[in-house]
């Protein structure tokens, strides 16, 4: 029987932050060992230029970062393909016969492009590439016919987006070459880690987070300086849980959740202090992060076999790319020669 494909990514602007390992990363890594699908992890380096075109050196660098981290979260090269983006030439050509079935006005609707284009403060300046990208996402995932799509909760957008130009295409030429993907999302209340400024999104733009890569002297310092209850000035004082970033990291992290029960319970009544707080906190994140830290290091001392990993993953995913590809210029009719 035939595994189902899932795909998914991350854009190469930086290291990835525990936000992307609870919002992704851990569910592909699950859905890889459940020995159920054949997953495609795409860094998605033709998505990054769509906002740093004039800065190619930092998605050359951030490249081999996110690849670090992939691998050091679990992602296992013999069980999942990890591929570039850029090097499946057939990606462009879909993303374009897509972008003709699809309105402008449909793309500036989009929730998700409309907040990123926000906080990027483009303006009237916005990249065309950038107002497009949910286009180049939508080929990105069905050149592999990809069914399920393990992503944040702030991609739902981008899912229906896809399944609507699916639609659009297969009505067109009457034929279905594609399928309709489905999202796959973090378990409630895990979609969205706030950043450690008490922002609502952990970003790497904000520089709010907290990195898989940090050492534990960084990891400490951005525990301490967590945003907690600005109330909460003496120790004796009552406390709010909600809005505390502390908490919500608890909630999520702490394998003993009656123990962050009986903290908050403390926190709320009184006598249970900040530092007290984030310092079991941060024995929970070391816990967590510890054994990921030591396999990216272990990683980052043979980056020869890191890109090597990388090419022969692009390579395997540009075959079964153009295999779609002849399929879509049949349906099209552009098979000329053939």
């Amino acid at each position: 029987m035939e595994k189902e494909i899932y795909l998914t990514g991350d854009r190469p602007t930086g290291k990835l932050h525990i936000g992307h390992y609870i919002g992704s990363l851990k569910n592909r890594v699950a859905m890889q060992n459940s020995g159920e699908f054949d997953p495609y992890i795409m860094i998605a380096d033709t998505q990054a230029f769509t906002d740093n075109a004039r800065n190619p050196e930092k998605i050359r660098q951030s490249l081999t970062e996110v690849a670090l981290d992939y691998l050091a979260v679990g992602l296992d090269p013999k069980k999942s393909t990890i591929f570039v983006q850029s090097q499946i030439p057939g990606l462009a050509e879909l993303t374009m016969y897509f972008m003709n079935l699809v309105s402008l006005g449909r793309l500036e609707r989009n929730p998700t492009v409309k907040t990123e284009i926000q906080q990027k403060g483009f303006g009237e300046g916005i990249p065309a590439g950038f107002l497009t990208y949910p286009v180049s996402q939508a080929a990105d995932i069905t050149i592999f016919k990809a069914k399920k799509v393990p992503v944040g909760d702030d991609q739902k957008p981008m899912i229906e987006q896809t399944r609507e130009l699916v639609r659009s295409f297969n009505n067109a030429y009457q034929k279905d070459v594609f399928v309709e993907p489905e999202g796959v999302f973090p378990p409630k209340g895990q979609g969205r880690l706030p950043g450690i400024d008490g922002n609502a999104k952990m970003s790497k733009s904000l520089n709010n987070g907290i990195y898989l890569s940090d050492d534990p002297d960084t990891l400490a310092k951005k525990v301490k300086s967590m945003y907690t209850d600005p109330t909460h000035i003496r120790v004796e004082d009552p406390g709010h849980v909600e809005g505390n970033v502390v908490f919500t990291y608890l909630d999520i992290f702490d394998p003993d959740q009656n123990r962050v029960q009986s903290l908050k319970e403390q926190y709320q009544a009184g006598g249970l202090g900040d530092m007290k707080l984030k310092k079991h906190l941060l024995e929970v994140m070391e816990a967590e992060l510890a054994p990921i830290r030591e396999r990216r290091l272990e990683y980052a001392q043979d980056m020869d076999q890191v890109l090597a990993m990388l090419k022969q993953g692009s390579e395997k995913a540009n075959q079964r790319a153009e295999e779609t590809m002849q399929e879509v210029r049949a349906a099209m009719g552009i098979n000329y020669f053939n």
